[in-house]
């Protein structure tokens, strides 16, 4: 069994899932762009802030060991071990763009640490030991992180230029052993600790940018679809930085599985001046018309675009009892025989994308077919034209829609069965249309097609609207699953 025409038809109008198959065309542009505004930078970096805080604890320091002489007593060899970072609280960050990078600064840090300590010296009798634990409070720590997001063989590359970590004091706390050590030893590793805590906490977050960025090269060029096609996701140029936003363009059209990207992509019309509508949102999306149209023309490249029918949601219209009345000879013919149709576009779909809508006209030709035991007669071909519009939606990570059926016009091309009356099988046709199937395909439309949000986010408070030629979605982000545990754990993931 084949699908229906027009479930099909409307399908790929609307750009359902079971039906996204393209074809790589215009290679140099870029058709999906999204906007990250100021609001958008603002909530990555807390994201980014609070899963680098998991990233960073528990942290563990290189030992210390220092010598130092003490009067009347001698030189005394001291060791600080085994000490961890455990907690570190930020209490305000920001984030800026400056020469095209992201610049990072959290502020008004603290952090607590956990240590070891031992001391021993020797006389010329004995050797003197002692040992104890201590606790370090971190006040006034500052980190600063400045990171390049750029495009290399159209995926994105993640680098940092540069960190650093300053903390104003720290304050000590030593227990066991003899007090008389107490002050000597902070005295002698306070500076040592904090300088130790700067360079373990800035190794750790340049090591955390690379693994980010080690995430980021997972991000593959194109998206397989199914077993013919895959959508091409190649970075185009940029990013491209204004002052308080970023956006990032990708070619998304769909194109052959077996088919590389192509890197010589130029952007010609950058999306900073859209907005949307005055309203604070984290990410505009834009889709071009011709992400729409690459799948129209792969689905008649590669011969989609030819159906057997012979099975449809209300059957008995493919039997010919259900038109003896409009088509008597071929009733009289064939009596209660089964009916197939062999269906074939004769142009690929062009999608037309306006502020009030979205649309196509599709022209077909059809055979109609009486099944006569195991031989499959043609009887009639009818050539037609079909007009279909409809409208979309954000339903959660979907871009969902709803079509209806504007106009039908059918042409008898050629019978076997006399003449027919084409006005009255049209309005028959059309009326089974709207009342069977594109309530059906409806319901498929209402599941939608999936945008590629990276795994652990979901579109919050999402709206969408048209203008000629592009669909925007204008949406927030949430956080719906820490994304810094999958750099150790697992790959980068699509919904």
């Amino acid at each position: 069994m084949a699908p229906p025409l027009l479930l099909v038809l409307l399908l790929l109008v609307s750009v359902s899932s079971d039906w996204a198959i393209a074809h790589q065309q215009a290679n140099d542009e870029a058709f999906i762009s999204a906007v990250i505004s100021e609001k958008g930078i603002g909530f990555a970096k807390d994201v980014l802030v609070e899963q680098a805080i998991e990233f960073l604890t528990p942290l563990q320091l290189p030992d210390i060991e220092k010598s130092v002489h003490i009067p009347l007593i001698g030189t005394v060899h001291m060791v600080a071990s085994n000490i961890t970072l455990h907690g570190v609280n930020v209490s305000s960050s920001a984030v800026r763009i400056v020469d095209s990078a992201f610049a990072i600064v959290a502020s008004g840090a603290t952090a607590y640490l956990s240590m070891d300590w031992s001391y021993s010296y020797s006389t010329w009798l004995i050797t003197i030991s002692d040992r104890g634990n201590a606790s370090v409070q971190v006040e006034g720590m500052e980190v600063e992180l400045t990171m390049s997001v750029t495009n290399q063989n159209g995926v994105l590359e993640l680098t940092a230029l540069e960190c650093g970590c300053n903390i104003e004091d720290l304050d000590i706390t030593v227990t066991g052993g003899a007090s008389w050590f107490y002050q000597g030893f902070v005295d002698a590793f306070h500076n040592h600790i904090r300088t130790a805590v700067e360079n373990a906490i800035t190794r750790r977050i340049t090591e955390g940018v690379s693994k980010l960025d080690e995430l980021l090269q997972k991000i593959p060029r194109k998206i397989n679809v199914d077993k013919f096609v895959a959508l091409n996701v190649t970075l185009v140029n940029g990013p491209l930085y204004g002052n308080s936003s970023v956006e990032f363009d990708v070619n998304g059209l769909f194109i052959l599985l077996d088919k590389v990207p192509e890197l010589n992509y130029l952007l010609n019309h950058p999306h900073f001046s859209l907005g949307c509508g005055g309203a604070s949102k984290m990410l505009l999306i834009s889709f071009d018309e011709v992400v729409f149209n690459s799948a129209s023309a792969v689905l008649f490249q590669v011969g989609l675009m030819h159906w057997i029918v012979d099975k449809l949601p209300d059957n008995s219209i493919l039997n010919t009892a259900s038109w003896k009345s409009l088509i008597p000879q071929l009733y009289s013919t064939y009596p209660n025989d089964d009916m197939s149709l062999n269906i074939s576009l004769t142009s690929s779909p062009a999608v037309r994308i306006t502020e009030e809508k979205i649309g196509t006209t599709i022209y077909l030709d059809t055979i109609v077919n009486v099944l006569v035991g195991a031989e499959i007669v043609p009887v009639a071909s009818i050539s037609g034209v079909v007009t279909v519009s409809g409208i979309v939606e954000v339903s959660e990570n979907n871009l969902a829609g709803k079509a209806e059926l504007d106009a039908l016009s059918l042409t008898l091309k050629w019978s076997e069965v006399g003449s027919l009356n084409i006005s009255s099988i049209q309005a028959v046709v059309l009326d089974f249309l709207n009342n069977i199937i594109v309530p059906f395909v409806n319901s498929h439309l209402n599941r939608g097609f999936p945008f590629p949000i990276v795994h652990g986010f979901t579109l919050q408070d999402a709206y969408l609207f048209t203008s000629d030629s592009r669909i925007f979605v204008c949406s927030d982000v949430v956080n719906t699953n820490p994304i810094l545990s999958l750099l150790v754990n697992s790959p980068f993931q699509y919904l």
